[in-house]
């Protein structure tokens, strides 16, 4: 292995400390506003470094170790992956619509928003895992972005449990949880290559085409409305992950 399993579960700990971080102001600020404004900006933030991470961190050295015969499947499975997952967890965006099951399932229309949310952690964190897993660098980059674009996630997933339920530590709590199943979705790609070996090249690829699918699919139909905001929060995003992949740290 390129990493050791300390090194790795101390790069796979921050998008989920951070998310945990950005959960924290539904215990202290109004439930009702304190998210309000933020979401657009945090959710486009994600589409700019999740859009730059799938090729510098994932695609391209996929295709470099693996060529387009391991890449080129390997994107297409990982789309489809998350589009199957779309399809069978039941999940609602901000607009009324309803996603999932043809049969609705009895959860309140909060916990369907934050399911949205939840469903962008599985590429998330495998796609720090496969980075971490070819390269320190890599990895610590991309775990240091999707981890700062996973404090307003943090909020946007506990700000819609704690109003459901009127309480505002269930909402922290929920928050946690998000960010911790990001932590162990970055050990699928981790275990695999290192049961596996040379699979990594078609792990990496897989994460770039699930976080692509996130962005098209599940980020641009919330934020759409509030273009402005969340066009702001791209390009920041774009730049801040162009910037952490180009530094040798």
């Amino acid at each position: 292995m390129a990493i050791a399993l300390v090194e790795f579960t101390e790069i796979a700990l921050i998008p989920a400390l951070l998310t945990a971080l950005g959960s924290l102001p539904v215990l202290l600020f109004s439930l009702r506003t304190s998210g309000r404004h933020l979401y657009p900006i945090g959710m486009g933030f994600s589409a700019g470094i999740m859009l730059v991470a799938s090729f510098t961190s994932l695609l391209l050295p996929a295709l470099d170790m693996g060529g387009v015969v391991m890449a080129i499947p390997g994107l297409i499975v990982g789309a489809s992956t998350i589009w199957v997952l779309d399809r069978m967890l039941p999940h609602i965006h901000t607009e009324d619509r309803y996603e999932g099951p043809s049969i609705r399932v009895n959860l309140s229309k909060m916990w369907l928003v934050s399911m949205a949310i939840i469903i962008h952690n599985i590429p998330e964190g495998m796609a720090v895992g496969s980075a971490a897993t070819y390269s320190w660098h890599d990895g610590l980059s991309l775990a240091l972005a999707i981890g700062i674009q996973d404090i307003p996630e943090g909020l946007a997933v506990a700000i819609p449990i704690a109003l459901a339920y009127g309480s505002r530590i269930r909402g922290f709590g929920v928050g946690i949880l998000s960010g911790l199943s990001e932590f162990l979705a970055a050990y699928i790609p981790f275990l695999t290559a290192f049961i596996i070996p040379y699979t990594l090249p078609l792990l990496m690829a897989f994460s770039a085409g699930a976080m692509v699918y996130v962005v098209i699919h599940e980020i641009t139909p919330d934020v759409i409305k509030d273009s402005d905001r969340a066009t702001l929060g791209f390009f920041t995003g774009f730049v801040i992950m162009l910037v952490l992949d180009s530094i040798s740290l």
